[in-house]
């Protein structure tokens, strides 16, 4: 039995345990040793991480061949019009090549946590929301297609991944779940997992800094 750290993670944080130009990171928000990242998830993009410090269940999250879906609700700039929706849904062209058909659906403006800071709001433009699912993982891929559909994303937040949910978490919170493998995947995810490391040194650092605010 595996098991997984489910994030929250707040808008303007990397994905990383290490500094960069002093920029928010994960270890002012998980503590726990040898856990790493599943995937990625933009550093202006909120939402659900999952970490795991088991190799096979790290691939398994992460390697498109398992196309597990990857949910979001995005906000978007403009008035969505069929025409548009239906692009998303038979995929769009990208600078690296088609997309895949997404599933995509108007949704009511979700009952969310605020952004800090707030997205920024133009009087004459209105905003919608969209729930989007992929099943691909390519470089800021949602921006890129609500873009080519003349939709600009102006506040992105992962929802879901396969079967795991954000749910109640607010920005910064996490909780932990167990889950087995399947032998059948177990046996194809077979491989080395050698994350750079975490130093004690750094982790209890990054551990005092936080519960000294």
């Amino acid at each position: 039995m595996s098991s997984l750290i489910l994030l929250n993670k707040p808008y303007k944080v990397l994905c990383q345990f290490s500094e960069d130009n002093g920029r928010s990171n994960l270890s002012e928000y998980i503590a726990t040793p040898e856990y790493y990242p599943a995937g990625r998830l933009d550093f202006d993009s909120e939402g659900l991480l999952l970490l795991t410090n088991d190799g096979n269940l790290q691939h398994y999250i992460s390697h498109p061949s398992y196309k597990l879906p990857k949910t979001y609700w995005v906000q978007v700039e403009g008035n969505v019009n069929p025409k548009a929706i239906k692009q998303l849904r038979q995929g769009v062209i990208l600078k690296d090549g088609p997309t895949k058909p997404a599933a995509v659906q108007n949704i009511l403006e979700p009952k969310i946590w605020d952004r800090n800071p707030p997205i920024r709001q133009r009087q004459s433009i209105p905003t919608h929301w969209l729930e989007i699912s992929i099943t691909e993982g390519r470089n800021r891929q949602i921006r890129r297609m609500t873009a080519s559909v003349g939709l600009p994303t102006l506040r992105l937040i992962r929802v879901s991944i396969g079967n795991w949910k954000l749910r109640e978490l607010m920005p910064g919170e996490s909780r932990i779940e167990s889950f087995e493998i399947p032998m059948k995947l177990k046996k194809k995810t077979q491989r080395k997992y050698s994350p750079k490391p975490r130093t004690k040194k750094a982790h209890n650092k990054s551990y005092r800094d936080r519960h000294a605010k």
